[in-house]
């Protein structure tokens, strides 16, 4: 099985691009109109330097921070899995859950190699309609024997499993009741000292600062507590990874 597969330099930044390259269009072509629009309306000098500042920051600002977070963090090197302590044994077993989109579960079965990975993929056309994450399925790494599922089933056994990840994957999941639904399903096949590792970036100032609207398709730290608690699931620590992702460890609530 292939577990060396490398990013490519400014993987992250292209695959902004590519995804959203809709929104990059749009904006692009909105600025040529206004631009024109100010020449036949003979605005004023400091209007027209307005809307390039805001064209341009809406479209540079998000590939800036992407680079940051995605190619020069080194967060894909996954040296903060070392601060969550897990173990890798050949009796430990892995889940590794994603929303169409997968570029961890090679990093992470060579990370925990002596583990048992199992990878599932929780995407439905139909429910998860984000344009975004279509477009990155035609280019996604599958690792062997990915498994498709529904939210409202996770196919194993009760406390079965030691680890779950859900790495940027969840936010797809846009209702808060199907959240619940899902996390249930991995409160009942994780373990009782097992862990959920959840890395997402919040609808906070920092991603507003670098998304701008864009960070309304995050959800804040407070709605991720509480679906995690409606599913039985507590917060046992959060890692700042940059000022603009977080990675929660969550564990069954006593």
């Amino acid at each position: 099985m292939e577990i060396n597969r490398k990013r490519k330099r400014f993987q992250g930044v292209l695959n902004i691009l590519s995804f959203n390259r809709h929104f990059y269009i749009i904006g692009v072509s909105a600025l040529i109109v206004l631009w024109c629009l100010q020449s036949f309306f003979n605005w004023p000098e400091y209007i027209k330097w307005v809307i390039l500042l805001f064209f341009s920051y809406g479209l540079l600002i998000p590939l800036i921070v992407s680079a940051y977070v995605y190619d020069y963090s080194r967060y894909y090197d996954f040296e903060w899995l070392e601060k969550l302590e897990l173990v890798d044994s050949r009796n430990t077993k892995i889940l590794n859950i994603n929303a169409g989109f997968d570029e961890t579960s090679f990093i992470i079965k060579r990370k925990l190699s002596k583990s048992t990975l199992k990878v599932f993929d929780f995407y439905e056309e139909l429910k998860h309609t984000e344009r975004a994450i279509k477009i990155a399925r035609k280019v996604s790494q599958v690792y062997p024997n990915t498994e498709v599922i529904k939210t409202n089933r996770i196919p194993l056994k009760d406390k079965s499993v030691d680890t779950i990840f859900l790495l940027s994957a969840a936010h797809e999941i846009r209702s808060n009741s199907e959240k619940v639904t899902f996390l249930k399903e991995c409160n009942r096949v994780l373990k009782y000292k097992g862990k959920i590792i959840l890395v997402e970036h919040l609808r906070d100032l920092p991603n507003f600062l670098a998304f701008s609207v864009g960070f309304t398709h995050f959800f804040s730290k407070n709605t991720w507590k509480n679906v995690f608690k409606e599913a039985g699931l507590s917060i046992k620590n959060e890692i700042k990874f940059t000022p603009f992702m977080s990675i929660f460890n969550f564990s069954k609530s006593i």
